[in-house]
């Protein structure tokens, strides 16, 4: 048996009809950038995760960029301010904040939760800390609500990189909000997201939103995906080309309301995992006490070395079973941060804030120990069965 880790011509087949449909009527119209499409998927995303605004951008590198741009723009922030953000996480919630001409501060997750751990936020600050960008890694929701409760003790800005979590909620109401924003009630200023076509909610190329309560910021959001331009011809910033293609917000309208029926089955495959796995060589996620918070984008086991994980790896290569690592090196190991030998930002307020040979234990460990498994929504129950089976037999 052959289990793909993750197979998009499956995913997507069972709508092969409405996703041509949908091409086909935006071929027709004749207008393909911030058109109709675009304005509805942005009102109906908006809505479906409880929030007044959503700007759809080109990517989610874009979306988390300008979400933090808009802010120096409107004056919340200023070039060189410090912005937290988790040492656990893809580079490019870092990148964001580097090009957005802000500080990024490492902070070391949550063993439990992958997430950013709450309980040392206080330590990463200083005087020139105005925000935080927490992370719902994996499709797990950060505790906003210690977040957001400890930037109010600091008058701090609240960020959400949501990149994964399409659809995750905390204590959503019968009115169908919110994916992130309930939980993040307190002062979570904008949500960025990413539709990679590897996302819950995937577009057929690239694709981003940002999603706010501000209608200030959404404004500056829009304009500075379009050159910096409210009006034609009348640039108001210096803006950039990040825009969201009618073509792919047309297809993400026809995929909208699969999107919590997919996330359902993921926690169902995810639920057989943590009952039936058995195996003393693996830590398994946990599931949270609300299962709504988890979106399940990745299902990530940990092993106790990484001669153990990447054991397992070419175990299951050989069973078949396909894996992929998120993500074997940190950001502030990579190349791109590399910190000379009395730290700090080598290049001012462009590069990100690190001590000398900087060091996150917990972040390096999970990133040698870190092993994600199938879950996607289109696996059948006897291939969770195999793949159970699999993990059972392993032996190190």
């Amino acid at each position: 048996m052959k289990i793909p880790f993750l197979d998009l011509k499956q995913v997507n087949a069972p709508y092969m009809d409405a996703l041509k449909d949908a091409a086909s009527a935006v071929v027709e119209s004749g207008w393909y950038i911030r058109g109709t499409y675009c304005e509805r998927f942005e009102k109906e995303f908006a809505a479906y995760s409880g929030f007044a605004h959503g700007v759809g951008v080109g990517n989610g590198l874009d979306a988390l960029t300008l979400m933090l741009r808009a802010s120096i723009e409107l004056g919340r922030l200023k070039l060189g301010d410090e912005i937290i953000v988790p040492a656990n996480t893809y580079i490019a919630t870092v990148l964001a904040v580097n090009a957005a001409g802000l500080v990024p501060v490492l902070v070391e997750p949550d063993e439990r939760t992958f997430n950013i751990d709450p309980q040392r936020l206080a330590d990463a600050c200083t005087e020139k800390t105005r925000g935080i960008l927490a992370v719902h890694l994996y499709g797990r929701l950060a505790d906003m609500k210690a977040i957001g409760e400890f930037a109010k003790t600091r008058d701090l800005l609240v960020f959400e990189d949501a990149a994964q979590s399409h659809g995750a909620s905390s204590h959503r109401s019968a009115e169908g909000a919110s994916v992130s924003k309930e939980s993040s009630r307190l002062s979570s200023t904008a949500v960025a997201y990413s539709f990679y076509p590897t996302k819950n909610l995937g577009a057929l190329g690239d694709a981003g939103m940002v999603l706010t309560d501000d209608a200030e910021l959404a404004r500056v959001v829009r304009m500075l995906g379009n050159y910096g331009s409210e009006q034609k011809y009348v640039n108001r910033y210096r803006g950039v080309n990040s825009r969201l293609d009618e073509i792919q917000a047309a297809f993400l309208l026809a995929k909208l309301p699969h999107l919590d029926a997919w996330n359902e089955r993921r926690r169902e495959i995810a639920a057989r995992f943590v009952r039936e796995v058995n195996n003393p060589l693996l830590q398994l996620p946990e599931i949270p006490a609300d299962p709504r918070e988890h979106v399940w984008h990745v299902f990530t086991v940990r092993t106790p070395d990484r001669r153990v994980r990447d054991a397992l790896q070419k175990y299951l290569e050989a069973r078949g079973i396909g894996t992929l690592i998120f993500y074997p090196i940190p950001p502030h190991l990579q190349q791109a941060y590399a910190a000379g030998p009395e730290g700090g930002a080598i290049n001012g307020a462009m590069d990100v804030l690190l001590p000398a040979n900087p060091k996150f234990p917990i972040a390096e460990k999970m990133a040698e120990t870190v092993l994600s498994i199938p879950v996607s929504q289109v696996l059948t129950d006897e291939e969770v069965t195999e793949i159970i089976g699999a993990l059972n037999e392993f032996v190190c």
